[in-house]
């Protein structure tokens, strides 16, 4: 039997597996561009940010495999090559990406040290975390969330009561559509079915609960997990509107972030917001190193050394990348994510709706034509955006970097409805 404890813990340890890098950086940027116009940025943002990942879990609940499992139906072929992708760039840049920023944040504000020291300790301790895996619900449930979710609201608190009510206008021409594209920069959809998978495995490991239980115990947690973020990412946005005006006009995600800490916190706000960036970007490395050799394991027999032989190959991609400068990794990881970001919602929501809805045909047809249409978005950050201006004037909200989301739903509606006939 599933107990209310069992279920806080398992969802504080998904929102802290969620809650990582971007997270924590994107939210007050955002704020302070959007303004005014904050509750709409919010609205756009908690759409990719937090619905999308949510349901990412809902989805594992009903399905509890691997991530396999959400896009077999569109062919073995194509779901080992999504796995692979999935896999290959969480390791290669939103893992990495903690370090960085725990570097720039944690670290340089305090040591002169060299951010690829940074990066050997970081992920030595991610390393042995790993593969500890059958405790990680517990370890991040019980002890590591808290301290980050105390801070967040210290944070947010301090500054809605101390602010000086002067808030810059908006820079944002359309706020909501800004406000979903800023939301692929945290991986949360990518992470929703990577650590979604890392719950199921732990929980696999822990007992004998049965289908029915653990499908109740994951959702409910998931609901903790969405609450949890949608408060914090609204009350850090908010935070950013309010502080608006007090930010250098050309400050970095991280300058803001901590900037706004100072100001709220004091001389404390940088040991403060120090132990939360390591805390908030450690958990969520551990929950892609693990979900990542969880995943290779599986397609070699349960092997325990390909497991330990998978997690270090991802520690040691982490130490490299996690050398550079955050700014550089968030740009390097803006053509992956057009590219990744669509076919993972429309896998998301197809596995969640109803199996009458989503037969083998709407799987391949729907994810067919989001690939198609999602191509001149991602090649919009390869090649000059002039190149594609023909194009993207004919299909409908191209231009705000969206136009596979109305023809992902004309097919998955028009087959439905042929199928009724």
């Amino acid at each position: 039997m599933i107990k209310t404890k069992d279920i806080w813990i398992a969802g504080f340890a998904l929102f802290s597996l969620f809650f990582g890098a971007g997270n924590l950086i994107l939210p007050p940027s955002l704020g302070a561009k959007s303004g005014a116009d904050w509750w709409i940025v919010v609205l756009g943002f908690v759409l990719t940010a937090v619905t999308i990942p949510i349901l990412a879990i809902f989805a594992h609940a009903k399905l509890q495999g691997t991530l396999y499992d959400f896009g077999k139906k569109v062919s073995p072929i194509f779901s080992t090559a999504y796995c692979m992708l999935i896999y290959a760039i969480a390791i290669a840049i939103p893992s990495p990406r903690t370090a960085a920023v725990t570097h720039e944040m944690a670290i340089h504000p305090f040591f002169e040290t060299p951010p690829i020291l940074t990066s050997i300790i970081y992920f030595i301790v991610v390393f042995i975390f790993a593969i500890n895996r059958n405790k990680i619900i517990s370890l991040i449930g019980k002890f590591l969330t808290p301290i980050i979710v105390l801070i967040l609201f210290i944070i947010i608190g301090v500054s809605i009561f101390t602010t000086s009510g002067t808030v810059n206008p908006s820079t944002f021409t359309t706020p909501f559509v800004d406000g979903i594209l800023e939301g692929y920069q945290t991986f949360d959809a990518i992470g929703g079915v990577v650590v979604g998978a890392v719950i199921i495995i732990s929980l696999n490991l822990k007992g004998d609960d049965s289908f029915e239980e653990r499908k109740k115990l994951i959702t409910k947690a998931g609901i903790i997990a969405g609450a949890g973020l949608l408060l914090i990412y609204g009350g850090l946005i908010l935070s950013g509107s309010l502080f608006s005006s007090t930010f250098a006009e050309n400050a970095s995600r991280t300058d803001v972030l901590t900037s706004l800490s100072t100001q709220t916190l004091g001389n404390l706000g940088t040991t403060f917001l120090s132990i939360l960036v390591a805390l908030a970007c450690f958990t969520t490395a551990v929950g892609i190193v693990t979900g990542t050799a969880d995943y290779v394991k599986g397609i070699c027999k349960d092997s325990k050394q390909a497991f330990i032989i998978t997690a270090a190959i991802a520690c040691i991609i982490g130490v490299i990348v996690g050398s550079y400068q955050v700014d550089f990794i968030i740009t390097l990881a803006v053509p992956a994510l057009m590219f990744l970001y669509p076919i993972t919602i429309v896998l998301i929501l197809l596995n969640i709706v109803p199996n009458k809805y989503a037969s083998k045909l709407v799987f391949r047809s729907v994810v067919l034509v989001t690939f198609v249409f999602s191509i001149t978005d991602f090649l919009g950050f390869i090649i000059p955006r002039e190149n594609l201006t023909g194009i993207k004037n004919i299909i409908p909200l191209a231009n705000q970097s969206l136009g596979w989301v109305l023809p992902a739903l004309m097919v998955f509606v028009g087959l439905n409805l042929r199928k009724i006939r």
